[in-house]
């Protein structure tokens, strides 16, 4: 059985879409860098950063980061049809949000760790501009992977899993909707996907 350490609102709500895709047995265990309890603390000791999503794989590996996971996952499933598309333009969009959009998220989200106890005003500065950033970073990947979020067969493979996740925090998804209203609305069809839909509403209920 996988064990995901992961809690509602966060980026573990991909890896669990993409483990009922894969039709595998798993659990949750609610756990965060910005929560305290027994899960975090098992997290802390095969994850020293206490970043999520975490997941430990039934032979003992521990898999960080998401696009990694996600990766794994669809080489070891080939059915679930994770990685079926362009599979070097999927990957390829998969580093990108990586890099640009979700390392963008953890400075809006935590200024701190870079300024350490600078003034508001200047941490305020930090966010507005990537944030700024991270709008910008939207756009240019809705001009480059547009075309990459499906599998033939139309269901959402990996990419578009992770862009529909990510793209949920700091106003991305009203930017692009001002901005690139079609990718917007692709982005609306993976929310729409029948096991994206749920796990979703179960993450963010009230919207």
């Amino acid at each position: 059985m996988y064990t995901l350490y992961g809690t509602d609102e966060s980026g573990s709500c991909m890896i669990e879409i993409a483990l009922a895709r894969c039709a595998v047995e798993w659990h949750r265990v609610d756990a965060s860098s910005w929560q305290e309890g027994p899960g975090t603390d098992a997290l802390a000791r095969i994850n020293p950063l206490k970043q999520i999503p975490t997941l430990v794989t039934p032979d003992g590996q521990v898999l960080t980061e998401s696009a990694a996971i996600l990766i794994h996952l669809g080489l070891e499933y080939p059915d679930a049809n994770l990685l079926v598309g362009n599979r070097g333009q999927i990957l390829r969009g998969l580093v990108y949000i990586a890099a640009n959009c979700y390392s963008a998220i953890g400075i809006i989200d935590y200024p701190q760790r870079w300024l350490g106890e600078a003034e508001p005003v200047v941490q305020n500065q930090l966010i507005t501009g990537t944030r700024r950033y991270l709008h910008q970073a939207w756009v240019v990947f809705a001009d480059q992977f547009a075309d990459q979020l499906f599998a033939p067969s139309g269901e959402p493979n990996a990419l578009g899993i992770m862009a529909a996740a990510v793209s949920r925090w700091d106003a991305a998804r009203e930017a692009l909707a001002a901005l690139a209203p079609g990718f917007a609305q692709s982005l609306a069809q993976v929310d729409a996907d029948p096991v994206v839909a749920p796990v979703f509403a179960r993450h963010w209920p009230a919207q």
